[in-house]
């Protein structure tokens, strides 16, 4: 999920794809309290999977809509009761997350569930232009850097069965599971062969390490996924609980590794944009560090295991983006301008990026 950089209003107009004008209308009117209807709807741009909504109440009031694409294709990654449900308990740790304010079950109401929460200002960095004009001085870049490793820290600290997560999946064997799940995906999905996806899968395979640090994986935690407050230069709000399970929290780690490339650094997307490649954040070295300290995990197991794990976030990621990419092909994601060219770029070169790291294991 993204925000619009700007606090503004979105303006009126026609309703997007994906909202029943009416029907929502009466359910936020009846649903969430201190809301003023007419409601204006507008998407929010950036999203992939699920669809992503601003609506402005008739006083200025924002919230924010959660619904599954037009066209679901892996339905437990469209599932809002969970995502609401996730939220809502993460909300009673450190990590700074929207308040979710209802979730709609009844698909009547807008054809699919959907779950409404506060709408949190703040700034995405979605890339070093960004970075630029929100984080000029390299002290709020250096704070930003700080702040993502503790938010990561608090979320692969905190206990599951405390804050009412303990069943929300297995816990062991997560690394077997989402090589099974986004081999399942990718079959599914694919548009092409590609060799270096099945030889990197039979590569995760065999090198895999054993799980030793088990908790709440949020499965997308980058910047792209992050409110910043350019005031204090912290995470306000980290975003897209889509994929949040149970499992090896290290996987996370090494997905933040992955996206957080240095100034110099080949850009292994393509297209794609890394917004600390604007410099003056932490080098991946000095993040890694600090996890450690602040989770207080053997560094030495981390720092020995972070290839893998980003050898297998290379794949996965390669599998998710396939899938956007079938996507918008099918035209469900109420988009037609898409560049599908980059997005097989990008699926090609984490494939081989991925088979290429796990080559020195």
């Amino acid at each position: 999920m993204s925000t619009p950089a700007s606090d503004s209003a979105p303006s009126s107009g026609s309703a997007p794809a994906g909202i029943d004008v009416e029907s929502v209308t009466a359910w936020l009117t009846t649903t969430i309290d201190d809301v003023r209807p007419p409601f204006r709807f507008a998407v929010i741009e950036g999203g992939h999977s699920n669809l992503t909504f601003d609506v402005t109440d008739d006083a200025g009031r924002r919230l924010v809509l959660r619904r599954p694409p037009l066209g679901a294709v892996l339905a437990t990654a469209h599932d809002m009761e969970r995502e609401h449900r996730v939220i809502s308990a993460v909300g009673r740790t450190p990590v700074p997350v929207p308040t979710a304010c209802g979730l709609c079950r009844d698909e009547s109401v807008n054809g699919a569930p959907f779950y409404v929460m506060d709408y949190i200002p703040g700034v995405v960095l979605h890339d070093e232009e960004t970075v630029e004009s929100s984080l000029p001085d390299r002290e709020q870049r250096q704070r930003v850097s700080e702040s993502v490793v503790e938010v990561l820290a608090a979320l692969h600290t905190a206990v599951p069965g405390v804050i009412g997560l303990g069943d929300l999946g297995r816990t062991e064997g997560y690394v077997d599971r989402q090589l099974k799940r986004w081999r399942t995906q990718w079959e599914k999905t694919k548009t092409r062969e590609l060799p270096a996806m099945d030889q990197a899968f039979e590569r995760l395979v065999d090198t895999k390490p054993e799980q030793r640090y088990t908790g709440i994986v949020h499965g997308d935690y980058r910047l792209g996924n992050m409110l910043i407050d350019p005031g204090s230069s912290r995470v306000v709000a980290v975003l897209d609980w889509e994929l949040c399970t149970l499992g090896d929290v290290l996987a996370d780690l090494g997905y933040l590794l992955n996206n957080w490339l240095e100034p110099g650094e080949d850009n292994y997307r393509g297209a794609t944009a890394f917004p600390t490649q604007a410099g003056g954040f932490w080098t991946r070295s000095r993040l890694l560090d600090a996890y450690c300290d602040r989770t207080g995990f053997d560094r030495e197991h981390v720092t020995h295991y972070q290839q893998y794990y980003q050898a297998f976030q290379h794949w996965r990621l390669a599998a998710i983006v396939e899938g956007v990419l079938s996507r918008y092909l099918k035209g469900v994601m109420g988009d037609n301008t898409a560049d599908t060219d980059s997005y097989r770029d990008q699926v090609s070169n984490m494939a081989t990026t991925s088979l290429a790291l796990l080559g020195d294991l």
